[in-house]
């Protein structure tokens, strides 16, 4: 049985699909942002609405995704990166759903052995 075998594709509007691509799009206004504050010389007010955007995503996705856990949308593991590592790095996040999706499509066990 897979370690992912209990988890549902969707409760309600949580979605693994759409939790999946806001993860994905939070990472893009993170990079945005890196790239505002970091490349450009800190444009205002554009650093400032990327960087209140990247907060807005990371506490609803965090709230979405521990919700999603308690729900069995998503695995503790891909709500624990995003709530937790998601303030400092969304792409955490990103790479556990790619992960888990990754994961989900699998398999169950390794695959048979031709005999010989």
């Amino acid at each position: 049985m897979s370690a992912h075998a209990h988890l549902r594709p969707a409760a309600g509007p949580l979605t693994f699909t759409r939790l999946k691509w806001t993860s994905f799009a939070h990472s893009c206004v993170y990079i945005a942002l890196l790239v505002s504050a970091f490349a450009i010389g800190k444009p205002e007010p554009t650093t400032f609405v990327l960087g209140l955007s990247h907060g807005l995503l990371w506490i609803f996705m965090s709230l979405a995704c521990i919700t999603a856990a308690r729900l069995r949308v998503v695995s503790l593991r891909t709500a624990v990166a995003v709530a937790v590592l998601g303030g400092i790095g969304p792409f955490f996040g990103s790479y556990e759903f790619v992960r888990e999706e990754r994961s989900r499509a699998a398999p169950d066990g390794p695959p048979p052995q031709p005999q010989q």
